[in-house]
């Protein structure tokens, strides 16, 4: 995939943008009646929207507010993972590793002020 702009060299961008893939088959698997599937829509897309434009942003301060904001999607994605698995609607071994793909993308790791 050719790159184009800033936010594309982000490691953790390319990494929301795997957790967004990795979800989509789970996704299509819910019935859209769901209130969780449609918050899991939501909130995966809001990591990688809110990372493209926080890193557009000039000043430190204001990139830091939106890779702030970013992480709280993630944490909802997380949460709307163990909330199919309490409601029985996926077992637990599905969305460990989409949970896992969540906190890696603002772990250590993942997300760090070495990247901007």
């Amino acid at each position: 995939m050719n790159r184009y702009f800033d936010h594309e060299k982000l490691e953790v961008y390319q990494e929301s943008l795997a957790f967004i893939a990795w979800l989509e088959p789970l996704l299509q698997k819910l019935p859209k009646a769901i209130a969780v599937r449609d918050h899991l829509d939501r909130a995966s897309t809001s990591i990688a929207l809110n990372l493209a434009e926080g890193n557009g942003k000039y000043t430190s301060s204001d990139r830091c507010r939106f890779f702030d904001i970013a992480r709280g999607p993630a944490l909802e994605c997380a949460a709307a993972l163990d909330v199919l698995a309490s409601k029985g609607l996926c077992e637990l071994t599905v969305v460990a590793p989409g949970r896992a793909a969540a906190q890696h993308c603002f772990d250590a790791r993942g997300f760090n002020q070495s990247q901007f």
